[in-house]
């Protein structure tokens, strides 16, 4: 055979004494992404090579000429690399392989061949070297793309919060200057004392007050405009959208019409009108703050920083803390959640599923040029997570199919992309937690399907591919 043929008798008779041979029946011999624990040497019969997973699964090559060999090639390598076979291997009909362990392999290179292993190691480390410099570089474009993002959506709540501070800081002044008519002695206990219960009538409106439409609105800041001018005080233009906002109407405002001296009417309005803009200002600031607070939450929860490498998540948080991410992009983007709501957690690398979720993510809205409806699916199966993300874009070509999971392939405009998220993403899913990833296209219609075991430990930090 052509792989034996310069093999001198001492080193075929230690292949011999290390290996055996094996008839095999029709089936799977190795699955890719699995640990590379055999080298194996077609002796009769046929064999398939295919890659990818579930229903991506495409083959590759078919040969029936004996020495044809597959599995454990990379065994003789450096052993602090964890091996996994890189593809697949398919009995086609009743074979005998030649089987050698990979330890032997590996032992066999490096005692007869060991300038040759040192070119081929420093060949595949080179290579390797550049594949995570390219696949760093395309994390980092995820990375700027969505820190952008993100800026942009603390930024909003920041900017509010401003705002409400500054008018609350004049709604304050203005207050001090009715207390000081307050202290002047115009207003009796009776009528401080009904101007308190009235203020707290006011604030309790503010919390329950209703979410009106804009013509809604406009016809009740009509009504207390008139209300306001009839009883002859100022500003009402000004003071009837606090009320309105705040859920108070006619019967408030009556209210205070006739517990109220007439001649101190117009200064009890407009206390109570600063009384509800300062409470509705406080609360704009309370929001404010909260929702800066839950997008750093997001944020953390996306970067999993305080996090172990390996632990039982939830891969709801994990896609939701995405999508908070890619919020300023998906602005325009419909976003379509149907959650399994019995999902149960999957053990994994947190901050790698969520790099798998960020690359199919963002090549989904790039397919919609941000226009569109963006489905995430989870559903429970009976061992297995499945979390499908689906565009409404234009869809990949069938000729492509075989080609998006390769290395360095991208259909995006240069410098928009390495080549490297899908090939990433499979890696990531595959190799370290023992899953699938493929995807269903048609025009108008992207789905890419992960599924992930919710039994299974994650491959070892050393494992990665």
């Amino acid at each position: 055979m052509f792989l034996f043929d310069r093999l001198t008798r001492e080193q075929l008779d230690w292949l011999a004494a290390e290996g055996t041979c094996r008839n095999i029946e029709p089936g799977r011999l190795c699955e890719q992404g699995q640990p590379a624990e055999w080298l194996y040497v077609l002796l009769t019969g046929e064999v398939a090579i295919t890659t990818g997973s579930g229903p991506t699964e495409v083959e590759t090559g078919r040969t029936d000429r004996p020495g044809s060999y597959g599995g454990a090639i990379q065994a003789y390598l450096d052993d602090r690399r964890g091996h996994v076979y890189p593809h697949s291997l398919h009995v086609v009909c009743r074979s005998r392989f030649f089987c050698l362990p990979a330890e032997s392999f590996a032992t066999f290179m490096r005692r007869w061949f060991p300038i040759a292993v040192h070119l081929l190691d420093g060949l595949s480390t080179g290579t390797e070297l550049r594949h995570e410099v390219a696949a760093h570089r395309e994390y980092l474009l995820a990375l700027g793309s969505l820190a952008a993002g993100l800026t942009h959506e603390l930024n909003n709540p920041a900017a509010a919060a401003s705002r409400s501070v500054a008018a609350l800081r004049n709604r304050v002044w203005r207050t001090r200057e009715k207390l000081a008519a307050l202290a002047g002695g115009r207003y009796s206990g009776d009528d401080l004392q009904t101007l308190v219960q009235l203020e707290k009538v006011a604030i309790a409106s503010v919390a329950s007050a209703p979410n009106l439409g804009s013509l809604e609105s406009a016809d009740a800041q009509e009504e207390l405009v008139q209300w306001l001018e009839a009883y002859e005080i100022s500003g009402g233009w000004d003071l009837a959208p606090t009320f309105v906002q705040a859920g108070l109407g006619l019967n408030f405002l009556n209210r205070v019409a006739h517990g109220i001296d007439t001649r101190l009417l117009e200064d009890a309005i407009q206390w109570l009108n600063y009384t509800v803009e300062t409470d509705l200002l406080m609360r704009e600031i309370e929001d404010s703050t909260a929702r800066i607070s839950a997008l750093v939450a997001d944020a953390r929860q996306y970067s999993q920083l305080d996090r172990g490498p390996a632990e039982s998540v939830n891969v709801h948080q994990l896609l939701d803390s995405t999508l908070v991410m890619f919020a300023d992009r998906l602005a325009d983007i419909s976003v379509v959640k149907l959650y399994d709501a019995a999902l149960p957690p999957v053990v994994g690398f947190a901050h790698e599923l969520n790099q798998v979720w960020t690359n199919l993510i963002d090549n989904a809205i790039f397919a919609m040029a941000g226009h569109g409806v963006l489905t995430v699916t989870t559903v429970a199966t009976e061992d297995h997570v499945v979390v499908t993300i689906q565009d409404s874009g234009v869809g990949i070509p069938e000729d492509l199919h075989k080609r998006i999971f390769d290395p360095f392939f991208t259909t995006k405009p240069f410098g928009q992309g390495t080549g490297l998220g899908l090939d990433v993403a499979r890696r990531i899913v595959a190799q370290r937690h023992h899953g699938d990833l493929w995807v269903a296209s048609r025009p108008g219609e992207t789905a890419f399907s992960v599924r992930l075991p919710y039994g299974q430990q994650p491959a070892a930090v050393a494992e990665r591919g």
